[in-house]
Formats: C-alpha cells, structure tokens, sequence
C-alpha cells in the first residue's frame, strides 16, 4: 500500500524532534484527521502514546514508528531515506489492548486502555496482599508479593519479561499473568490464560498494603479492586520493516 499523506509525531526528545524537522521537510506535514498513516519518532513510550492517541480520536490509522530514543522493540531504525518505499513495503501486526477497570477506595471507578500490560504495585512498605479470580471463579485466595500484572503478547517482553514472565508469540490467544517478587506463595510463577478470560484482583487489608494500579504507565492510586480483560473490538495497526515484525522480534528476544 502507498502512502501520501504522512502525520508526524515525535517526542520531546533532542534526537526525535530533529528527526521530525528533517522528515518533515522532506515530506510535509498532515494532520492527523487527513492522515493516511502515522510515522512516531521515539521510543517505545511514545509509540503506546501515539497508539492511544489514535485509538481516543476513533482512527483506524497505522503507525510506522522510528527510533529515536532509548528502547526500541516497537521501533524501526531510523533514516531519513526511503521513507516512502519502507512504508510501501511494511509488515503490518495487529494488537488488541487490555481494558481495566479500576475501583478505589473511596468508589471511584477508572477505565483504561493498556497496549503492553495492565499491573498492579504494592505502594507502601508493606507487601500487597491479593485474592484472584479468573471469570469469576477464585484461582489463588492470597498472593503475597511486590505486584502482579497481566500482560499482551505484545507486551510480554517489557515488564512482563523483566519479572521472569513468558515471551508469548505475537499470534497466541493467550495472556501472561505474572507476580513480582511473591513471597507466599513463594513458588508461584504465574500462569497463561485465554485471552477471552476476565482476570479479577481483590486488595485484601488495602489500609494497610495500599495498592496502585498502572495501565501502561497510567496510575490509579489505592485500589481496592481491579478487573481486567482483552478488547477485540480495538485493533492498533503497527508497521515494521519487512523481516522484522513482531513475531520475529519475538522469537529472536528469546536466544538473545
């Protein structure tokens, strides 16, 4: 597919916001409504930035992103040549994000959206203490740990990686959901699920073990209870150099 009409969108970053000066030169500048696709120049940050941005404004936009910062798994590299035949010849994954739906203390209820992961952090000196249910159903009555979360395919080599999680094929059905640090049970390691389930955590003694919820980044302090599921009906469009889209990048990530 050509593309003629080019959004730019670049970070804060020295090095990113160069690049869009250059690019833009070079190729002009259109508005994300007129739009054809989206070139993202930064780091993976930005590029969950720029793919929430599009999926809040309802467009069905494809983002090619360059790298210009310091982590780069959803990247391309970056040039300034070519542009138009590397988007031309682009691989195309699809995504679909994590919807939670977060309750605090004090009854206030937050939806968000998460490309990466959807995790829950202890944020007090204690440990948070857990109960957790999957479709309604309880699997674990108590984890005691530093946190859990429940991440994507695509974002199985971020956090979820960090904390010892699996590195799930970009076409698997299935979600990774991972503790950090559990003291008891001291041996559990997590569990895959289908991705149609519905990942349920209770916060047990919350005035004591204060939890925080994150949804890609995105806190909501003191929660007492947090659901969290797929959402196939939003599909984020990324595009990668050919030979080297995401399920590659996955599969090389594990004999690294």
């Amino acid at each position: 597919m050509s593309f003629h009409r080019i959004a730019f969108k670049a970070s804060s970053a020295p090095a990113a916001q160069q690049a869009l000066a250059d690019l833009t030169a070079l190729h002009g500048q259109t508005d994300l409504d007129q739009a054809e696709v989206v070139v993202a120049l930064g780091g993976d940050g930005f590029m969950l930035q720029t793919l929430h941005e599009t999926q809040v404004l309802q467009l069905n936009l494809p983002v090619y992103g360059m790298n210009c910062g310091t982590i780069g798994f959803l990247m391309n590299a970056f040039s300034l040549h070519d542009l138009p035949t590397r988007l031309t010849t682009a691989e195309e994954a699809v995504i679909n994000p994590l919807a939670m739906r977060a309750v605090t203390k004090d009854g206030t209820t937050t939806e968000a959206l998460a490309i990466n992961e959807v995790s829950l952090l202890r944020a007090g000196p204690q440990a948070a203490k857990l109960r957790i249910s999957v479709d309604g159903k309880v699997r674990l009555e108590e984890l005691v740990c530093d946190g859990v979360l429940v991440a994507t395919p695509a974002g199985s080599t971020a956090y979820n990686y960090s904390a010892h999680g699996p590195i799930l094929p970009i076409g698997s059905d299935v979600l990774a959901l991972t503790p950090m640090a559990a003291f008891r049970p001291r041996r559990w390691r997590g569990a895959l699920l289908p991705k149609s389930v519905v990942v349920r955590f209770e916060v047990l003694e919350p005035e004591k073990r204060p939890v925080r919820a994150d949804a890609d980044s995105r806190p909501v302090e003191d929660v007492i209870r947090v659901e969290v599921r797929s959402e196939p009906n939003i599909r984020h469009r990324i595009l990668f150099d050919p030979g080297h889209g995401l399920e590659e990048r996955l599969i090389v990530e594990q004999f690294a």
